[in-house]
């Protein structure tokens, strides 16, 4: 998968993302204390922050990012965890994201066109009221 992987089985990479999906954040944690790379990849190439967005876990993503997690991963279908946030219309997860600096316009399908792709005003306008540089 990547450089995170390094020994360690699947099966103990896909319990990490299934911790990410089900917002268990203490063990997700622990799993990364443990030396579980906070960027792994799964075979989507989405990360433990873009799966969190998608499952909409703001406690999870907040803790993600804490850590360093790196908001400016696109996956193999050109998304973000921004994309996730919009598309998912979760406006928690989405400032959490913004206020790490993640960039809305990152991917094929970035934040910005998924607010403009599926009408969600709210979204772009959340996406608008924060300052760029």
């Amino acid at each position: 998968m990547n450089e995170n992987t390094s020994g360690l089985s699947p099966e103990v990479i896909e319990g990490v993302f299934d911790l990410a999906r089900d917002g268990q954040t203490e063990p997700l944690g622990e799993m990364i204390d443990a030396g579980v790379g906070l960027n792994v990849l799964n075979p989507r190439g989405d990360t433990l922050l873009i799966v969190a967005a998608y499952q909409q876990h703001p406690e999870t993503v907040a803790e993600l990012l804490r850590r360093g997690a790196d908001a400016s991963v696109v996956n193999a279908m050109g998304q973000t965890a921004i994309s996730c946030a919009v598309f998912r219309n979760s406006e928690a997860i989405l400032r959490l994201l913004l206020e790490a600096d993640a960039d809305p316009s990152l991917g094929t399908h970035s934040g910005i066109a998924i607010a403009d792709q599926f009408g969600l005003p709210r979204m772009r306008e959340i996406i608008e009221s924060f300052p760029r540089d």
